[in-house]
């Protein structure tokens, strides 16, 4: 399966989780919703047609991420207030991940979008994008460069990994220090044409930050550089 790594990061990021609407939450590290919205943004596809986009290349592509920096995640209010009302609208308070990292793995499963999987890489190399790329937010620039194109091979049986694994893998060792944490997130996968992340899309992970390593057994893929990832 043809694949590439890319690196991810900006000063803030926000992956909303729907079912926060009031005072918004952020999922954990970008999500592969948000990567697709990448794409449109570095294409340059408008909104009205990445209606049409979104569920073929939900289909088309497959992600893992490794995190590197810590999750850090701060609240801050984005409403202004009437002078002369103070308590007239309260703010709302947003959830924003400061200082994301990522290595991402993006693998082409469907043949059928390769023309704007080629188009995306080749973006990259020439770091060129028609519209701003964010993390989940306009207010959130993103810096992306491309690490390396090849090829991912399945695999099966015990591998380590710094990216994420999910629920149906094996922890088989954690190497433990003081620092070391495993998050715990649930993922959107799919969204269709109405901009709607499928609930029964979801897929639950288990993840290591800040470039921690662990073993596990069961499907994985191995990169042409030998990383090991789960792609989902």
């Amino acid at each position: 399966m043809k694949g590439a790594l890319i690196s991810i990061e900006g000063n803030w990021g926000h992956f909303k989780k729907p079912e926060t609407n009031n005072n918004p939450l952020t999922h954990d590290f970008i999500t592969k919703t948000a990567l697709i919205g990448m794409f449109g943004a570095v294409l340059g596809i408008e909104r009205p047609e990445m209606k049409k986009v979104f569920p073929r290349l939900s289909e088309a592509l497959c992600y893992g991420v490794q995190i590197h920096s810590a999750v850090k995640k701060e609240s801050w209010s984005f409403k202004l207030r009437y002078a002369s009302d103070l308590f007239a609208k309260r703010p709302v308070q947003m959830e924003f991940l400061k200082n994301p990292r990522y290595t991402i793995a993006i693998g082409l499963r469907d043949e059928n979008s390769a023309d704007q999987f080629n188009q995306f890489i080749a973006a990259l190399e020439e770091s060129e994008a028609r519209f701003t790329p964010v993390l989940g937010l306009h207010n959130c620039p993103a810096n992306l460069d491309l690490i390396a194109c090849g090829e991912f091979k399945a695999d099966n049986g015990d591998f380590k990994t710094k990216s994420f694994i999910t629920e149906q893998h094996k922890i088989i060792k954690v190497t433990v220090t003081d620092n070391f944490r495993i998050g715990v997130d649930r993922l959107p996968t799919y969204q269709n044409d109405d901009f709607w992340n499928l609930p029964d899309k979801y897929v639950r992970v288990f993840y290591p930050s800040e470039g921690r390593e662990i073993s596990a057994s069961g499907a994985h893929h191995v990169f042409s550089d030998d990383s090991k990832w789960v792609l989902i």
